[in-house]
């Protein structure tokens, strides 16, 4: 696979998800969800950026996971092209790669931008290119709008450890395109190990 074709597989994954957050963004108000079947919403949150809404403590918890991201995305960048340069590489490992790095990057355009150019979307429909941003440079939310919950509330029974007598959800998560994307692309590596790591000859 080329690094032509790859770029090309990220820019379509990031047009995506970030046509969908600025969708969300701009026409549904923090919290507000819509049901498109009943294990299937799409609910507007936001969040730091780390998984299941995880914060760093601290004043500079946020830069630090952004700079981290971004030291990251270059790293990963380079192995994209090294693994392209190669010519042996298999074309799994550069898909999945290509993920990995769509969704990091995806990510990490709410975290750098987004704090200064939306509004704060609590109570009202945020505006693009606002004059009054909720944010700085570095310390935007990261959007998340698709929910599964495929069971919602079921009554646990007691005798179940850690979770007991407690109304359990599966699947709880909510996530973006870039998510899925970065999902895709770990799972990639780790079902197809073997051909994704097997140099073409």
């Amino acid at each position: 696979m080329s690094l032509r074709k790859a770029y090309l597989l990220i820019f379509i994954i990031l047009l995506v998800d970030q046509a969908s957050k600025i969708y969300i963004k701009t026409n549904f108000i923090l919290g507000e969800e819509v049901e498109v079947f009943h294990w299937f919403k799409i609910l507007f949150i936001e969040n730091e950026g780390m998984a299941w809404g995880t914060k760093i403590p601290g004043a500079y918890g946020k830069l630090f996971l952004t700079i981290f991201r971004l030291v990251a995305v270059v790293g990963i960048g380079y192995w994209l092209w090294d693994s392209v340069e190669r010519k042996h590489s298999s074309t799994y490992l550069i898909v999945a790669i290509s993920l990995i790095l769509a969704g990091a990057f995806g990510n990490i355009i709410d975290s750098v931008f987004y704090g200064v150019i939306f509004n704060d979307s609590q109570n009202q429909l945020a505006t693009l290119f606002s004059d009054n941003p909720y944010g700085t440079w570095f310390h935007g939310q990261v959007v998340d709008l698709f929910y599964f919950p495929f069971v919602k509330d079921y009554p646990m029974p007691e005798w179940v450890p850690f979770i007991g007598g407690r109304p359990f959800t599966f699947f709880n998560a909510i996530f973006n395109v870039a998510d899925m994307a970065i999902s895709t692309g770990v799972g990639i590596l780790i079902v197809f190990n073997k051909k994704v790591f097997h140099k073409n000859a």
